[in-house]
């Protein structure tokens, strides 16, 4: 039981705890530090000088570290908060040619194109030509019948019947005048050979032989005016018979002679106006066609022109025989031309951005052979570049270098790694360059699109386009 046993141990460190109890039994534990109270041997002085050596170097060690630490990270934020180089792009101050051009898009055309009109109203007869057919000068296009009489209601057929027997009657009538007449002037035919033969012989005197002559006068002038009544009234029946679509044959003595104009001259022929090609049929089908209507289209398109409209601030810099190039035709070389004319009236066109823009045509000639633009046809599209100004020995600098600043001009200068700003002169505007009419020499290097950490002074790390 723990209550009969005792514990003992010594006053002194180092030394055994003893236990014992009702049986009689005791345990004696070695003290842990016993060996502290033995003398230490030479062997065991220089153990724990190494150990101390070795502490203190292990201290010193951290020391170090923590100091290269320390000054890592200082070097670390101090290259972080230097500033860095900018890298811009730079280019040489050169000089060598330079041209303004204006592009815009054209179409082109044929130099001379013809439209065919129908001359007279009437049926047009199916056209058998087709959009590329080879013509000859005069040749028959198309032709041109009358057109059918239009149908008659019963009241105006009546009517027309009704008119028509009145000019039957008139006829009549006309022909019974002419009998008439004619026996009259056979009456008076007569008179007068008898009265000749009674002044002969003296049994009448001259004054009754012109009596008779002046009869035989007026009897011929009547069988003559009753001649021509008749023929009005028979081109009344004609034209009365026409109302009704009847042909008219017997009315009048030259009837087969009208029959064979009607037929000679059924139709007209619609001719073309020049050789060379169709280029577009408008009225292909058979039809009722006005006068004035366009038939077709004939032109030549072996002789090509260009049509490019620019604008009139533009056009004002161009002038006859300009030189253009033409591209975009879908051969694989540029085509060369130049300006044949200047239209002299502008128009009106919106923009893509729905602006109005005065706008100009200026015409322009092919100069290179036929074979070289064969592929080329009436209608097609293109692209026009027009050289408004050429010189062979110009400073210049590549668009992006100039820039503005304030109400002048000024481009960076590449000054060893640093840039500086130079204020500088421009001129004419080409397509990838300006040029520099001062404020720069050949040679230098610029920046070419800085950005907005380029400023005058700043370091820059080139790199050369």
């Amino acid at each position: 039981m723990l209550g009969s046993s005792q514990i003992t141990s010594d006053s002194h460190d180092g030394e055994a705890l003893s236990f014992s109890g009702a049986d009689s039994q005791s345990v004696h534990l070695p003290s842990a530090d016993k060996s502290r109270n033995k003398p230490l041997t030479p062997s065991d002085e220089q153990s724990r000088k190494r150990r101390e050596l070795r502490r203190k170097r292990g201290r010193q060690l951290k020391r170090v570290l923590m100091g290269l630490l320390v000054l890592a990270a200082a070097a670390a934020v101090a290259l972080a908060l230097r500033p860095k180089p900018v890298a811009v792009d730079v280019a040489n101050v050169t000089r060598g040619p330079l041209s303004v051009a204006v592009e815009e898009t054209g179409v082109t055309r044929v130099k001379d194109r013809y439209v065919v009109s129908a001359p007279v109203t009437g049926r047009l007869s199916r056209i058998s030509l087709e959009a590329g057919d080879q013509i000859n000068e005069a040749a028959a296009l198309a032709q041109i019948a009358p057109l059918e009489p239009p149908l008659l209601d019963p009241r105006t057929r009546a009517q027309a019947e009704a008119q028509l027997g009145a000019a039957l009657s008139s006829l009549g009538r006309t022909r019974s005048d002419t009998s008439r007449a004619q026996a009259a002037l056979e009456q008076a035919q007569q008179e007068l050979a008898r009265t000749q033969k009674l002044v002969g012989s003296g049994s009448l005197t001259e004054q009754a032989l012109s009596h008779s002559q002046f009869e035989l006068r007026m009897r011929d002038q009547e069988h003559a005016s009753s001649l021509f009544a008749e023929k009005v009234a028979s081109e009344q029946v004609r034209l009365a018979r026409a109302a009704l679509g009847q042909d008219d044959t017997s009315a009048s003595g030259d009837g087969a002679q009208r029959k064979s104009v009607k037929g000679r001259d059924s139709h007209v022929d619609v001719r073309a106006p020049t050789a060379g090609q169709v280029l577009r049929v408008h009225q292909q089908s058979e039809g009722v066609v006005q006068a004035g209507a366009n038939l077709l289209e004939v032109g030549d398109p072996t002789s090509l022109e260009v049509v490019v409209d620019l604008l009139t601030t533009d056009a004002v810099h161009v002038s006859p025989g300009t030189r253009v190039e033409i591209s975009g035709w879908g051969g694989d070389h540029a085509l060369n031309g130049s300006v044949r004319k200047i239209e002299p009236s502008a128009f009106t066109r919106p923009s893509a951005l729905g602006i109005d823009e005065q706008r100009v045509n200026v015409i322009v000639s092919l100069s290179d052979p036929r074979e070289q633009w064969a592929a080329l046809g009436d209608g097609y599209r293109v692209e026009g570049r027009i050289e408004l100004w050429h010189a062979e020995d110009v400073l210049q600098v590549p668009h992006g270098a100039v820039f503005r600043y304030g109400n002048d001009w000024s481009v960076f200068v590449l000054d060893g790694d640093h840039v500086r700003r130079v204020p500088v002169s421009i001129g004419h505007r080409g397509d990838d360059a300006v040029e520099i009419t001062a404020g720069l020499e050949a040679g230098a290097r610029v920046a070419v699109h800085p950005g907005d950490r380029v400023k005058d002074g700043v370091q820059v790390a080139p790199r050369q386009l």
